[in-house]
């Protein structure tokens, strides 16, 4: 149950051998601790209002005699619940959970039967000290899903109280005493198999969870896991690819994702660290396949701007523009001519892209070349986290344009630059700033939240912290 809170808390982990991964996951010893309290009242809630399986043995008292019973309907009275203890453990690269001092209070029905004899009535039967410490180990199968195995099981109970209710018989006296007996030897394997069961479900939910995550119709987020998990003695680190592949035409990005060491931050519950290949990946594939392209006319320049798409009004900035084509509405194409590329340096995420801007004079349904001026631009943004959103500020540091063809013939490009500057000064960034402002808000779960969370930008990585909180617990441990 411990391991299912850790898997459902890791914003669910995915193999590629020898590269860097992009995005580095710690999961640290408060959030295992968090988890390891909500899971013990979840379990103490459910062992007082559930029913347990039906236990059934046989039991040899010799000369060919066997008692055949079956226990059912076992319910818990009371339960003196003691809150498990959850670490890492190195030893077995996993984690180790220990429940020591479980007092548990039954009530149930019984029936048996020797050859002719079957007789059957209700029971109450309390088990005392019961101990467990059970072992897993944590690894990657070659999917990139995280993998469970069970590596150590230790139950023991310290003793069991055991009476029958109803007439008695010599036959429910030797049967009360033998099925005691039976049920002290048998209870540490019967206990030990409950908990392989749940660790051999939890072993298949990991291997049916995804390792893709499609963002939109366009392009897909990969997750899996590059290398084994690393246990320390204080967290749980993992390396996931982080890459962003095209759904059309998914191909490999002609660069690789740097190393970085995330930030340990022990005062939070999870810290991610994020490279900036990432989005570089994102930005390859959506240049691929040719998604980096928009076209604009004049019905899409806001209304307050002072120049139309229209070659008259074009005439201040491109002279000979007006008289070889007079007061002709424009098309411009306007499109990525390289990938754009993301860095994140400390306090700041900086974004370079070249692009080309392809005029065109509409005369009836044909569009006639004019010209094409290739751009240069630098934006930097800052980003933060407040109030449980992602909220940041973009601002332009560079901006030149200078021509590339033309079929009207050569012409200064200094006044069009200042136009386009203008414009981003004007319409585009003031806009863009509004809705980061605004912000985003934090990705969360239908039984969890982030909270208290912290994000930094730093040499070639995002550093992000975080706790996270509960919401509705039972469903997310059906």
């Amino acid at each position: 149950m411990f391991l299912k809170w850790v898997i459902l808390v890791l914003p669910l982990i995915y193999c590629s051998c020898g590269q860097n991964p992009a995005m580095q996951v710690v999961l640290n010893d408060k959030g295992l601790q968090y988890g390891r309290h909500v899971v013990a009242g979840w379990i103490q809630d459910k062992l007082e209002h559930g029913t347990l399986p039906d236990i059934s043995g046989k039991i040899n008292l010799g000369f060919l005699f066997n008692i055949q019973y079956t226990i059912s309907g076992v319910t818990v009275r009371k339960c003196d619940f003691p809150e498990p203890s959850v670490e890492f453990y190195q030893a077995t690269s996993g984690l180790k959970m220990s429940i020591i001092g479980l007092n548990v209070a039954l009530a149930g029905d019984w029936k048996a039967n020797c050859r002719f004899i079957h007789e059957n009535g209700s029971f109450d039967m309390a088990l005392f000290g019961v101990d467990l410490i059970s072992t897993v180990k944590l690894g990657m199968d070659t999917d990139g899903h995280m993998s469970l195995t069970s590596v150590n099981c230790i139950a023991q109970t310290g003793d069991v109280d055991l009476r029958f209710h109803g007439e008695t018989s010599w036959f429910q006296r030797l049967l009360e005493g033998r099925i005691k007996d039976h049920l002290t030897k048998q209870l540490p394997t019967t206990i030990c198999s409950a908990v392989e069961e749940v660790i051999a479900s939890l072993e298949n939910h990991l291997k049916d969870m995804n390792v893709n995550f499609p963002l939109n119709e366009d392009v897909t987020l990969d997750l899996p896991l590059i290398d084994q998990p690393v246990v320390h003695m204080k967290n749980l680190h993992l390396g996931l690819k982080g890459e962003i592949h095209s759904n059309t035409c998914p191909r490999d990005p002609p660069f690789v994702a740097q190393a970085f060491s995330v930030l340990q931050r022990p005062g939070y519950m999870l810290s991610v660290g994020l490279s900036d290949f990432t989005l570089n990946s994102a930005s390859f594939s959506y240049y691929s396949s040719n998604l980096l392209q928009v076209f604009i006319n004049d019905s899409m320049i806001p209304p307050s701007f002072p120049v139309r798409l229209n070659t008259s009004s074009m005439g201040p900035f491109i002279p000979q523009l007006p008289k070889m084509f007079p007061d002709l509405l424009m098309l411009l194409h306007i499109h990525a001519t390289d990938i754009p590329m993301f860095s994140f340096r400390s306090g700041a995420v900086v974004l370079s892209a070249k692009g080309a801007v392809e005029a065109f004079a509409i005369q009836g349904t044909a569009l006639t070349p004019l010209f094409k001026v290739c751009v240069n631009s630098n934006f930097k943004g800052k980003a933060r986290v407040d109030v449980g959103r992602l909220k940041g500020s973009v601002t332009m540091h560079n901006f030149s344009m200078n021509l590339g063809e033309s079929e009207i013939g050569p012409f200064k490009t200094d006044a069009l630059e200042n136009m386009a500057v203008m414009l981003m000064q004007i319409a585009i960034l003031p806009q863009l700033n509004e809705k980061l402002a605004v912000g985003f808000a934090l990705p969360r779960t239908a039984h969890a939240q982030l909270v208290n969370s912290l994000l930094t930008v730093e040499e070639g990585f995002v550093a992000f912290s975080s706790d996270a909180q509960l919401v509705t617990k039972d469903a997310m441990f059906r």
